[in-house]
């Protein structure tokens, strides 16, 4: 594989920010991370989505997450049920039954928030200054295709989208072609690459399993003494070993985490912009992200695809900000 083009993007901008997630384990430490960066990362609300589990245990999940990180002030919409299309599928064999494992699941005391994902975007986008929201996605697309199918409209109030989505080096995670995001409603991620005409930057597979775990890495989380760098360690204790023994890897990815830690720091991230087109095709190929590293199709880049980062520099950073926490 050649050497990736550095990304050009500051490491001091501040985002006015929107998380859509599907909670799941990398999902909550993800938002954990985030909302541990309030002077950087001005989290407006949570946006949820069945995806690694249903949608009432990604909504129950994303709560939990506010409720350890003591930001119960955030509020959580809950979103769409199934995927556009295809038959809804979850990952309840990585994740567990109820989305987590390795700590204690419980109903939080904040309730969700009245109304639905959809139109809380559709309402917080038309009413935001132009180009001014950054949408951070962590699961299946489908709320924002919902959105811009409803209201094309509020494309103008983003700024940029990132997502953990996608794979080409790596190859799939769910297929041998597809990663789970994007295979689990592929309809949605080809009409956000289509319809939001944003800035978009994808962290596939490609990155996230070379950002891994260790002994060490958990163990100085678990030694920050605090709540929050317990429920990490015994987060990751539970869900690393799956990865590690399915892709013979030394450590386990924390997908999820990585669209934080760019947010924050994008300069521990190589990639370069590429075109990227999603097959949303019956057949092998199904979800199949596909990625025109070498340019081979002559058309436009749409997305900056990251292909590299600093593993030690991601794990200090999620360290450092997970102490902040209660």
């Amino acid at each position: 594989m050649p050497q990736p083009h550095p990304v050009d993007t500051a490491d001091t901008a501040t985002h006015t920010l929107v998380i859509d997630t599907d909670p799941g384990a990398d999902d909550v430490i993800a938002l954990l991370f985030a909302m541990a960066a309030p002077e950087r990362l001005k989290l407006q609300a949570l946006t949820t989505v069945a995806g690694n589990v249903q949608l009432a245990k990604t909504s129950r999940n994303a709560r939990l997450a506010c409720e350890w990180a003591g930001r119960p002030d955030i509020p959580v919409y809950a979103g769409a049920l199934r995927p556009l299309k295809r038959t809804p599928i979850y990952a309840a064999n990585i994740h567990g039954k109820e989305g987590l494992t390795g700590v204690d699941v419980y109903e939080p005391a904040a309730p969700l928030a009245e109304g639905h994902a959809v139109d809380y975007l559709v309402r917080m986008l038309r009413a935001a200054p132009e180009k001014s929201v950054t949408l951070a996605m962590l699961g299946p697309q489908t709320n924002l295709a919902l959105a811009l199918e409803q209201a094309p409209d509020i494309a103008r109030g983003l700024r940029e989208l990132v997502l953990m989505a996608g794979a080409h080096f790596n190859g799939g995670n769910i297929t041998p072609t597809a990663e789970f995001n994007v295979f689990a409603d592929p309809h949605a991620a080809e009409a956000v690459l289509l319809r939001s005409g944003v800035p978009i930057t994808m962290l596939p597979l490609d990155v996230t399993h070379k950002i891994l775990t260790s002994e060490a890495r958990i163990a100085r989380l678990r030694a920050l003494g605090n709540r929050a760098g317990a429920i990490v360690a015994d987060i990751l204790d539970a869900y690393a070993p799956q990865e590690m023994k399915h892709y013979d890897m030394p450590g386990g990815p924390v997908h999820d985490a990585t669209v934080t830690a760019y947010l924050l720091q994008p300069s521990l991230f190589k990639g370069k912009r590429i075109h990227v087109e999603i097959d949303s095709r019956e057949g092998m190929g199904f979800g199949q992200t596909v990625a025109d590293w070498y340019g081979s199709l002559r058309r436009p880049a749409n997305v900056n695809w990251i292909a590299d980062g600093d593993a030690q520099g991601f794990f200090d950073l999620l360290t450092a900000h997970i102490a902040r926490l209660p």
